[in-house]
């Protein structure tokens, strides 16, 4: 059945009321659809501002758990909360922050508030890096932090607290650089830990070595106070990190912050510190290495200064301990060495399966390492670093002979007569001729007697220099072959045998012979000015043995040998006996007790001077001849012994009756 299609229906012409509305209507929709073709609805969406989320997003990475999976760090929103409050969303926000970060900012703390906060941060980093410095390897570069300070107060406990840390944090080894090799090497995760601490320890210490320096090179003549105080915690914190870990790197920086301050003209309290620091390295040095570097670098100084120093900085040589532990000499005839190094018989060797050799190969490779790490030194190495030092300092004695300092002569005599059994016998006869050239230019004693008080007391440093001289002379000697020594090389003493002779009774007459240069004395009541006050010590050549024991240690030199003739111990017993009288007590002492050991070598020699019946020369006894053999002592007798009985202090009388005593039994 088919559907009817519905008539179509046709709209009626409206009335003119109805035309005018909908000609309105239809030119509205005309004017709208105009506009509208000229818009970009998609640049205007781009454009609309949209809405600010609160959240902010996270910038931390993803992190690796113990299982391996790899999760994302999740920020809490109170901490999103904080810093979208501190960042702010908009530039009103941002500048309201702003003004009032600067209304809130406190005000400056006073000094004192400051210093107390410092001390105790300092505390507190020292604590932790006391505790586990591998874990607060930060902690050095804080206390760094606070050693360059501006306030003094705070930069000198930086310093001291620097020194604490340091002393306890450093190993008993050198740490050495690492090679290229090292960044590919396959080690454990302990040992690159343990690397790594090690290589920002010798970092931070060497930028803690370089501000001492820099704090220590202050100039005390023109600098502040404050200033002056730093450089006197910067020298003291070098001495006691030198002497506490001589062994660790940066050892030659240190020595040469105290070497410059010895260098300068002020003798205050820093340049003894810096004095006594050395005088005690070179005692207690043990392997060598840091005597070497102290010499060296003291002698550098001394030539570049053209010698002119104090004389107590040359003196620090007399600390050495040069060769005192290895006197000891092996045999020329074959080689000395352990009996484990050498090669055993095939049938005495234990077996050991390839297993077993290698293991002990690789033992004994890293007992090798073990040795190097604890700086451990031989025999051989050591002895060959004190032969240095020896050759440094025998170099520096020869040019300031050369040079003829008179400030030093002293001090090197003294030296040259403590290592003088040391000595290269190739360099005997230069040496003797230079300490003739010394004796023969010295005053004579007996023409300083209408001199004033100024030239006597330089003529009395010449009788000391003399004296040390004669002493240097006859220790050169000492511990060698004498016979072979003088045979070969035509050495003869007697020069300085009739010095110190002719030069008896000046030194007996000395009022001086029993004090040094560090003695207290009293102003003399007759000088020209007797509130003058005393001369310093660098005015003296010889500061470190008084007169008396150097002229007891010449004597036994000259007497005690055996190949004496009895001529030369007469005479000298003579004289010996003539100065007793005029001596101190305990240089009487001293001089009677070395008659009675002369008397049990060579008493059978001179008995005959205690008996005058027995008289083997003739004509008289002449004290002030120069010659010793020409005095004719056997025409007189020791009549002096008999005054010398009569002396007011006890034990001078009981030493004349021990060498009477002991010339009785060869009768």
């Amino acid at each position: 059945m088919t559907i009817a299609r519905a008539a179509k229906r046709r709209r009626i012409s409206p009335t003119e009321s109805l035309q005018e509305g909908s000609s309105d209507e239809f030119s509205a929709r005309n004017d709208y659809s105009v506009h509208t073709t000229g818009w970009n609805l998609e640049q205007d969406y781009e454009q609309r501002l949209r809405k600010q989320t609160k959240g902010v997003e996270s910038t931390r990475l993803p992190i690796k758990t113990a299982e391996g999976r790899i999760e994302r760090v999740i920020v809490p929103q109170d901490e999103l909360e904080e810093v979208e409050s501190f960042l702010g969303s908009g530039s009103e926000n941002e500048s309201d922050l702003k003004e009032s970060m600067i209304e809130e900012q406190p005000a400056e703390l006073p000094i004192r508030q400051q210093v107390i906060d410092a001390k105790e941060e300092m505390a507190r980093v020292g604590t932790l890096l006391g505790e586990d410095p591998e874990e607060h390897i930060g902690g050095f570069r804080k206390l760094a932090d606070f050693a360059a300070s501006s306030n003094p107060t705070i930069k000198k406990l930086a310093l001291a607290t620097q020194l604490a840390v340091y002393k306890d944090v450093i190993p008993g080894y050198r740490i050495r650089p690492l090679g290229e090799a090292a960044d590919t090497e396959k080690i454990s995760k302990d040992v690159r830990r343990l690397r790594s601490f090690e290589q920002a320890l010798v970092s931070n210490y060497q930028d803690y070595v370089k501000e001492l320096a820099r704090c220590a090179r202050t100039n005390s003549n023109n600098a502040p106070e404050a200033t002056t105080g730093i450089s006197t915690v910067a020298i003291s914190c070098a001495s006691t990190l030198l002497l506490a870990v001589p062994h660790f790197n940066f050892r030659s920086e240190l020595i040469k912050i105290l070497v410059d301050k010895l260098g300068s003209k002020n003798r205050d309290t820093d340049f003894t510190r810096c004095l006594e620091t050395l005088e005690k390295l070179f005692r207690d040095d043990e392997d060598g290495n840091p005597a070497l570097d102290g010499v060296s670098q003291l002698t550098k100084m001394i030539k570049a200064r053209d010698y002119r120093i104090d004389e107590s900085v040359l003196n620090t040589f007399l600390h050495l301990r040069l060769l005192s532990e290895l006197s000891s000499r092996g045999s020329q005839n074959r080689t000395d060495r352990p009996a484990e190094d050498g090669k055993k018989l095939k049938s005495k060797r234990e077996f050991r399966t390839k297993k077993e050799r290698k293991l002990l190969k690789e033992r004994r490779a890293v007992e090798k390492e073990f040795k190097e790490a604890d700086a451990i030194v031989s025999h051989e190495e050591r002895e060959r670093l004190q032969s240095e030092t020896l050759k440094v300092v025998f170099i520096t004695y020869f040019r300031i002979l050369k040079a003829r300092i008179p400030s030093l002569t002293g001090a090197v005599l003294e030296g040259l007569a403590k290592y003088a059994h040391l000595i290269n016998q190739d360099f005997f006869g230069d040496l003797l001729e230079a300490l003739k050239d010394l004796v023969t230019n010295s005053t004579d004693p007996f023409e300083t007697e209408d001199e004033t008080s100024a030239q006597s007391s330089s003529s009395q440093n010449h009788l000391r220099c003399s004296l040390l001289c004669t002493t240097t002379a006859f220790a050169l000697l000492e511990g060698q072959d004498v016979a072979r020594s003088a045979t070969s090389l035509h050495l003869d003493l007697t020069f300085f045998t009739a010095h110190l002779y002719k030069s008896l009774h000046s030194y007996a007459l000395n009022p001086d012979i029993e004090l040094s240069s560090k003695s207290l004395r009293l102003p003399d009541p007759h000088s020209p000015s007797p509130t003058a006050p005393p001369p310093p010590t660098t005015s003296n050549k010889i500061n470190l043995k008084t007169p008396s024991v150097l002229l007891l240690r010449a004597l036994s030199s000259i007497l005690l040998p055996r190949a004496m003739p009895p001529l030369r111990v007469a005479a000298f017993v003579k004289q010996l006996y003539i100065c007793s009288l005029h001596l101190p007590e305990k240089s009487a002492q001293a001089v009677l007790g070395l008659l009675t050991q002369v008397m049990k070598v060579h008493g059978r020699k001179v008995a005959g001077l205690w008996d005058t019946e027995e008289r083997k020369g003739d004509g008289v006894f002449d004290a002030l001849r120069g010659d010793v053999e020409g005095s004719n002592p056997f025409a007189s007798t020791v009549w002096e012994g008999e005054l010398l009985r009569c002396h007011y202090v006890p034990a001078v009388k009981d030493a004349v009756k021990a060498v009477e005593r002991v010339v009785g039994g060869f009768k």
